[in-house]
């Protein structure tokens, strides 16, 4: 078996094609060659009239996925920056994973998210654009790219805009962590299912017996609805949405900023100190990303994201982001920009230009 084989394990259960990350103790995070090995299955299973429908899950009980494998891909794009080569990893790790994001987007057949632990960057990609996404008490999901240096990719420009309101917005730009509730509250989860039912309700998806009267996507649904439950506790989301909607409704991210300093509380508090946590740049741009996305098809919105992956990765932030997180565990980035002020609207419109021949089209 080779390493990408047991970095992802692939099973036929009957009618149900299951994928299993399986890098437990990298939380299953996602790296190029487990990338390319699901986009081939899927390709296979969406031809294979024997396989009704797909389902994912993430090895172990810490993570469904936390994201993608991205320290080596920011050490390609930092060496390219500096002349020393070509950054080919930085262009086939985005561009793959964004066909994978687009694969699962236009999957023809029912695509089951089996969500148990954390969820966040990458791990979104693979899991909110299927038909269905089941989390359990132990979900965490984010989107936390602004923290690197990055912006909300994998499709968030397009899934962000359609979460209720401005909460969204609110996710990308602050990279607020939030529990099983408020994931069924933003629409990322269709369904809660009590973690210690997962297991069951995969055998229950494998054991349907398929009507051809019935469409597939109603199988599925009437299987998990067997198991689903309410989700346990208290939206930290809902009794600020009005403050969400009115703040993060600015189309600059100084006006957002403005707009919650003109209000003492510990929650506006908090959300500054989290913004100004946050590359500036990678704020400027993954507010305007959302923007731009909200009025894009997904598959424009992919094209828009790769453009984006190829500048953001050659900005100094994104590997400082990933140099303060991942390499040197210091937690103190060095942002270039340091502040919101210093960061020209023009110059974001730069990040957005076509890249002629290397386009991600589909």
């Amino acid at each position: 078996m080779t390493q990408e084989q047991q970095d992802v394990l692939f099973e036929v259960r009957g009618q149900l094609g299951l994928i299993t990350l399986n890098r437990p103790q990298a939380l299953n995070a996602l790296n190029l060659p487990m990338i390319r090995a699901i986009d081939a299955k899927l390709v296979e299973w969406a031809k294979d009239k024997s396989i009704e429908a797909v389902a994912i899950t993430g090895a172990g009980d810490r993570a469904f996925c936390s994201g993608g494998d991205v320290k080596l891909v920011a050490i390609d794009a930092k060496a390219a920056r500096e002349g020393q080569g070509g950054g080919q990893l930085m262009q086939d790790f985005f561009r793959e994973e964004y066909i994978l994001n687009h694969r699962i987007h236009s999957f023809p057949k029912p695509y089951i998210s089996l969500i148990n632990g954390i969820v966040m960057g990458g791990g979104k990609g693979v899991s909110a654009h299927g038909s269905h996404r089941v989390v359990t008490e132990n979900t965490l999901f984010a989107m936390p790219e602004t923290n690197i240096g990055f912006f909300p990719d994998v499709g968030g420009g397009y899934f962000l805009p359609r979460c209720p309101g401005q909460t969204g917005t609110y996710l990308a730009l602050t990279s607020k962590r939030i529990k099983a509730i408020d994931t069924v509250y933003i629409g990322f989860a269709t369904h809660f299912v009590p973690a210690a039912d997962m297991g069951a309700l995969v055998d229950a998806l494998a054991e349907i017996s398929w009507d051809p009267r019935k469409k597939p996507r109603a199988h599925m649904t009437d299987a998990i609805e067997q198991f689903a439950a309410s989700a346990p506790g208290d939206s930290e989301i809902a009794p600020h949405r009005a403050m969400i909607d009115h703040a993060f409704g600015h189309n600059r991210v100084e006006d957002i900023v403005n707009e919650l300093s003109r209000v003492a509380s510990d929650w506006t508090r908090e959300t500054l100190a989290a913004m100004y946590a946050m590359s500036p740049t990678s704020l400027k741009v993954a507010l305007r990303q959302i923007r731009l996305g909200a009025h894009m098809p997904f598959a424009q919105v992919m094209t828009m994201e790769y453009r984006l992956s190829q500048a953001v990765a050659a900005n100094h932030d994104f590997y400082e982001g990933i140099r303060a997180a991942l390499i040197d565990k210091d937690r103190q980035p060095k942002w270039k920009p340091e502040r919101l002020s210093d960061v020209p609207d023009a110059e974001i419109e730069k990040y957005f230009a076509p890249l002629g021949a290397r386009d991600l089209t589909f």
